[in-house]
């Protein structure tokens, strides 16, 4: 059972992530875009608190994963640039936190562009 408690911590953090996400959408007048937005600024905040880090040891990526973890790896990014570098990290930091993942979705955003047929949805 030990060894099945990471995969269960993460399930249960990452499926009340979209639980919240899901009722939002349904029971709210928020755009999805809004949504997504929220998390990503929730994450952020969360971080610079230092709430979503022992959040993120608990849970594994349930937490590291969704978009709250997005925005908790800028904050993060942030935090040690400006440490380093001053006022300049401000505006680094960030950028240079998410580089793998902002480079690999650019990549990968265009691999699939070469394999996709584009067609309006009328269609």
């Amino acid at each position: 059972m030990e060894l099945l408690l990471p995969y269960l911590k993460a399930f249960l953090v990452g499926g009340l992530l979209c639980l919240i996400g899901q009722a939002l959408i349904d029971h709210t007048a928020l755009t999805p875009a809004r949504i997504l937005t929220s998390y990503v600024v929730a994450g952020v905040l969360l971080g610079a608190l230092g709430l979503y880090q022992p959040l993120t040891d608990w849970a594994g990526a349930g937490a590291s994963v969704p978009l709250t973890g997005f925005g908790n790896l800028i904050a993060k990014g942030v935090r040690e640039a400006v440490r380093e570098k001053g006022l300049l990290g401000v505006f680094t930091g960030g950028f240079t936190s998410a580089a793998g993942g902002l480079g690999a979705a650019v990549v990968f955003g265009f691999l699939v562009s070469l394999l996709a047929k584009p067609r309006d949805k009328g269609k």
